[in-house]
Formats: structure tokens, sequence, C-alpha cells
């Protein structure tokens, strides 16, 4: 196999990737620290004041797979440049939207940022395509690595949102701005991405209809994971600012309580891939379910900021063993040649909860209370653990040791050339 260059190799893409995802998740926070207080500043009907939040993720629902059938035909590069453009056009659209008081703009342009989350929220896939080129058995520590660099939407988007707001006359039409340059920064970062397409690879047969790759019941429990976590941690979070708010707690309060979720969320990507290498995807995922049981019971027993920074902190790490765990379970379910469409119709899961999730969050709120909120968002977590445990029973907790590393589909050693 021809030598790559250093910015061809594994460490380097893997951390390219974690860098990407960082400036992915600094724009996700601050878009969340500052929607619902803009929405509720801009609408009449204060039910509605998630609405931009809603729209930014629906624009990644309805974005999701066409964005991976972009990228299986034109690489990942090219796919993540896309975004980027389409979201600086999208913040300037937004700052555009709050200089002129309008709600329905404000929706609009987020809407249009929302093609930005789409193509992003698979650079852990793309990690699992670097390490199935290279070291097969690094995959999970590939996808949980990546996460990690969603720390810095912890640390630097409650800072930033709270830094910029006040940059112009009009509240918040710096921070809008700002994002569009960070997706600058994101568009030349993704100018040194290459990752590797795996050749030589016999495939079993034609790609399986949709409906064939969800026939397995780890293929349907994978995506469960994956959307349920995120449904209820986006539902919980986009409430909190406006929740603490309703409880009397400033912005900076709302900000740390913020950046301790986010770190919760993506710190724990440093071990997490080692955890499912150690004990197993399942137990991992199952204890993901735990914390989050952990989060709701917490948020429950009051409303102070110790407890808001407490709950929303386990939330953080229970959705990060559930979503890591998740998308590891679902690489085991599909070949290399079927991979965008399973890819992508998962994400598409994941962002349609998160709009049902997001568009009910105010109105929730606003109308029942923190509690209530909380309470919404038990039995779904049930659900998932329900369903771990009966897969775990049936399958047993530690069965891709069964399947063995060379039957995976995304694992065959191969040779690998760089398509993009």
């Amino acid at each position: 196999m021809q030598r790559l260059s250093f910015t061809r190799g594994l460490g380097f893409q893997v951390g390219l990737l974690a860098t990407m995802q960082a400036l992915l998740l600094v724009i996700n926070v601050s878009l969340i620290a500052i929607n619902g207080l803009v929405g509720f500043a801009l609408a009449d009907n204060k039910l509605l004041a998630t609405l931009p939040v809603t729209g930014y993720v629906l624009g990644a629902a309805l974005w999701a797979m066409p964005a991976a059938a972009v990228m299986g035909r034109l690489g990942r590069r090219r796919g993540y440049t896309i975004g980027a453009v389409v979201m600086v056009f999208g913040a300037a659209l937004a700052g555009f939207a709050v200089l002129i008081g309008s709600l329905w703009l404000l929706c609009v342009a987020t809407f249009v940022c929302g093609t930005f989350n789409a193509f992003g929220i698979s650079y852990r896939f793309a990690a699992a395509d670097v390490a199935d080129a290279y070291r097969p058995a690094f995959r999970a520590k590939a996808i949980s690595l990546v996460l990690t660099g969603g720390i810095a939407g912890g640390v630097i988007g409650p800072t930033l949102a709270g830094w910029s707001r006040g940059w112009l006359p009009t509240q918040y039409v710096g921070t809008y701005l700002s994002l569009g340059v960070l997706a600058i920064v994101s568009l030349l970062l993704a100018q040194l991405l290459h990752v590797p397409e795996r050749s030589d690879v016999p495939a079993a047969g034609p790609p399986r209809a949709l409906r064939e790759l969800l026939r397995p019941a780890t293929a349907r429990i994978a995506i469960l994971c994956c959307a349920i976590s995120y449904g209820v941690m986006n539902l919980l979070m986009v409430a909190t600012p406006l929740a603490m708010h309703a409880h009397h707690h400033d912005f900076g309060a709302a900000a740390t309580v913020l950046k301790w979720h986010v770190i919760g969320m993506f710190a724990p990507g440093l071990f997490t891939g080692a955890l499912i290498v150690r004990f197993g995807v399942l137990p991992v995922v199952f204890t993901g379910c735990l914390l989050n049981l952990g989060a709701i019971a917490v948020a429950l027993s009051g409303t102070s900021t110790h407890e808001f920074v407490v709950a929303l902190f386990l939330l953080g790490v229970g959705w990060n063993f559930m979503y890591t765990g998740g998308t590891t379970l679902l690489t085991y379910e599909y070949g290399v040649h079927e991979k965008n469409r399973a890819q992508g119709f998962a994400d598409a899961c994941v962002f349609t909860t998160m709009v049902t999730s997001s568009a009910a969050s105010g109105a929730l709120l606003v109308a029942d209370g923190w509690q209530w909120l909380n309470i919404v968002a038990l039995p779904f977590v049930l659900i998932v653990l329900v369903a771990v445990v009966w897969l775990g029973r049936r399958r047993g907790w530690r069965f891709e040791q069964d399947v063995g590393a060379a039957d995976l589909p995304g694992t065959v050693p191969v040779r690998t050339v760089v398509a993009d």
C-alpha cells in the first residue's frame, strides 16, 4: 500500500473530525442558549418561544437523508463544505431577522442553519470510516473521541453567546454573525479532510432495501437508543434557559448549567469507547439509561442552580453513553455499500425526535412547568432500558464478541484509497 502523508493518517483525521465536531457544538450550544430567549422576546404568544430552536432541528431532520446521499455521491469533504456554506448564509439571515424583529424570518433562518447540522452530525460515522480503513478495532474509540470534540461547545458556546449578544446595538445580532464566522473556519478545515474509502470489498449482494436494513432487532434498537437519547436530552436542554428564567436565575447561571451539561455530554468521549471495548455496547447503553433516570430524579427534587447543574450534567453523561453505544451498535448491522442509507435514516430519526421534543419543550414548560417536563421524559428512557435488557437477554450482553471482528460488515481488513 502506498505510504500516506501525515495529514491523511488515522490520528490526524480523527483529530480533524474532533475539531470540526467542536465547531459544530459551539454553534449548536450558542443557538440553544439564545434561540429560546430571542424567540420569547419576539413572540407575541409565548408558547411559540422555542420555534426558532424547532426550525433549526426541523431543517436538520429534513436534510439528514439527502445529506447522507450527497456525501455518498460526492464524498465527505464536499458534503461538509456545502453544509458550512449554507450555515454562513443562514447565520447572516438570522442576524437580519433579529435586526428587524421578525420571529418567522428567524425561524426560516434557523431552518436554513439546520442543514449544517444535518451534514455535521455524521462526523462520528466519518470517524468510523477512518478507523475501518486503518485499524478496525479502533472504531468505537474513534467514534467516542470525535464526539469528545463537543467539550468545546460546553466551554465556548455559552461564553460566546453571553459575550457576543451585546456586540451590536440590537441584542443577539452579533451572536448570529459570530456563528457565521465559525462556519467559515469549519469550511476551511473540511478541505484537509480525507476520509478513506474501502476498496476490494466484495458486496454480499445489492444494497438491501431500507425495510430489510431495519429488519434485525439490533438495528431498530440501535436507532431507538440514538433517537431517544437525543430526544430526551433535547426536551430538557432546550427548556433549561427558560425554566431557569422562570425560577429567577440570571443568564450567567443558565450559561453555567449549559456549560456543565455539554461537558457531561462530551467529556466521557475520552473513555466511552474504551468502556465499550472492555464491557460491551449494551452495558454502556444500559448505564446511560440509569444516568438519565438519575438526572430526572434530581430535576424533580428542586430548582436551585445546584440541582440544575447536577441534573443537566447527569443528563449529558447519560446521553453520551446511550448515543455512542447506539451509534456503535448500528455499525454492526450494515455493509459498506449500505452505510449511507442506514446512517441517513438513523440521523433522520434522531432529528425527527428532536423536532418533536423541541417543539413540545417550550409549550409544556410554559403550560405545566419544569417538573412536569421531566415526568414526560421518564417513560421514553424506560422504553430504551427495557429494549436494551431484552436484547441483552436474547443475544447476550457481549454478543458483538460472538460475531467476531472479521465478520462485522464494517471491519474487513482491506486495502484503502483516499477518495475525498
